[in-house]
């Protein structure tokens, strides 16, 4: 298959991403070469997500738009992978672009499932036929692709991803993750270290540990079971490795102060927590099946703050879940003006086919009343976030540049050797400054000069 052009598309979420460079590596590895341009591509590969709707109808309409280009290059092969892979399976597969559909389990086999479509024009479908069956992340051909295959992150130099567990066990009613991701299997500690050396021996700065609930992970081995916080301790001493971040965690009790201590204890842990919350409502929360009270969450969140005083953490929610009352908001409201994150994402209830929301519950809340409350709640966290920004004016904070910015913010007709960088530092705050490219995958002192909500501004301080 040399010289034979592969066009990757990916929506969704870190683990999706981690799966395109993954199958992006093996099929590179296998003599394809990656193109930007889908007009000239052999095939074309959508790594799908199912989280939401949207998500959904993009890749729809990605399709929609591929069915027309085939018209004039019928050769051209699409592989969907991904969540919504998983989740329609067949249903996926009649559709008239579409010659692969292939699960996140079985993203191992791609590169010789398009090998073969590509010489023979045949459709192939490759999913988990009993997605819930208990499967050993630590073990297998899955394992050994991720060991194999893992590399940088191809457009943030100096970073990588690293998965620690697949699968979630908690069955939220709205979401669909446990029902095309499976259940939850831990990898080895011995494997996930072996591939944070390997990164940090090819010059990775920054790992992030990467799980559904990362902070679930638990791996029994003879009369010990490691837990995320065991992970992190070892990964500290990997020499080369300066930072190490995970996400997402669930609010749950089991290792939190034993996470928080190894963050508080080591300069390479990270000061940032992804806690989603989803709501501020006990009511709601219940209807959601998520295993706490708004008050344990954020009780949760002091402790935080005790052990680790400088930390940043960040929230999810959910507007206009089933039969939410303007009382139910309001408490959401609250519990975002009590938390004081750093920054949250808000998203609009989206009902997921199969999970228990769609089956049991109504979709009550019409959308103009999801717009409102989600518009409301962003202003109100945008207020906090700009205050809490603000404490940085005037300080020098240490940043990861990650390369150019995508947006022109500061100085934007500096000389073309100083365009305009983008970098973060180990709160996960954004910085925005102007230096050589050649900082890109490297540690830099930023002075901040201007903030926003979301965003810091400043110089290099050594200017």
């Amino acid at each position: 298959m040399e010289n034979r052009a592969i066009h990757i598309k990916s929506f969704g979420c870190q683990m999706n991403k981690l799966d395109t460079g993954l199958v992006a590596t093996a099929l590179q590895d296998a003599g394809f070469r990656l193109t930007e341009s889908v007009t000239e591509a052999d095939a074309v590969i959508i790594n799908t997500c199912s989280v939401r709707q949207h998500a959904e109808d993009r890749v729809l309409s990605n399709l929609g738009h591929l069915k027309h280009l085939k018209r004039h290059r019928p050769g051209m092969v699409v592989a969907v992978m991904g969540c919504m892979a998983q989740r329609l399976g067949n249903t996926l597969l009649e559709h008239e672009a579409v010659d692969i559909v292939c699960g996140p389990a079985q993203i191992p086999q791609l590169a010789e499932l398009i090998s073969q479509a590509l010489a023979r024009h045949e459709k192939h479908l490759a999913v988990t036929e009993t997605i819930r069956r208990p499967v050993d992340a630590g073990d297998g051909v899955l394992d050994d692709f991720e060991s194999a295959y893992s590399i940088s992150d191809q457009q943030i130099p100096g970073q990588a991803f690293v998965r620690v567990m697949r699968g979630c066990n908690y069955f939220c009613t709205y979401c669909v993750v446990p029902y095309v991701r499976g259940p939850e299997a831990c990898r080895s500690p011995k494997s996930i270290l072996s591939q944070v050396r390997r990164l940090a021996d090819a010059g990775v700065r920054q790992i992030t540990f990467l799980g559904q609930t990362v902070n679930s992970y638990k791996y029994p081995s003879g009369e010990r079971t490691y837990s995320l916080a065991d992970l992190l301790e070892m990964a500290t001493e990997v020499p080369g490795v300066e930072w190490i971040r995970f996400v997402t965690s669930y609010p749950c009790d089991e290792y939190y102060e034993d996470i928080l201590r190894v963050m508080a204890e080591s300069p390479k842990v990270c000061r940032y927590l992804h806690m989603p919350a989803q709501s501020g409502s006990d009511r709601i929360l219940r209807a959601m099946n998520r295993h706490y009270t708004a008050a344990h969450y954020l009780e949760m969140l002091d402790r935080a703050r005790t052990i680790v005083p400088d930390i940043a953490i960040a929230g999810d929610f959910i507007v206009g879940f089933s039969d939410e009352t303007e009382e139910d908001f309001q408490a959401t409201v609250d519990l975002v003006r009590r938390a004081r994150y750093k920054n949250c994402f808000v998203f609009k209830y989206s009902p997921r086919p199969g999970t228990t929301a769609d089956k049991r519950l109504a979709d009550t809340i019409p959308e103009e009343v999801k717009q409102r409350r989600n518009v409301e709640l962003l202003a109100v966290q945008d207020q906090i976030g700009e205050e809490l920004s603000r404490a940085f004016l005037g300080c020098d904070v240490t940043v990861l540049v990650e390369g150019l910015s995508k947006k022109a913010h500061v100085n934007p007709m500096d000389a073309e050797d100083r365009p305009q960088l983008v970098g973060r530092t180990s709160t996960d705050h954004i910085v925005v400054f102007n230096g050589p490219p050649s900082l890109a995958g490297h540690f830099a002192r930023v002075r901040i000069t201007r903030t926003s909500a979301l965003t810091l501004f400043g110089e290099l301080a050594s200017d």
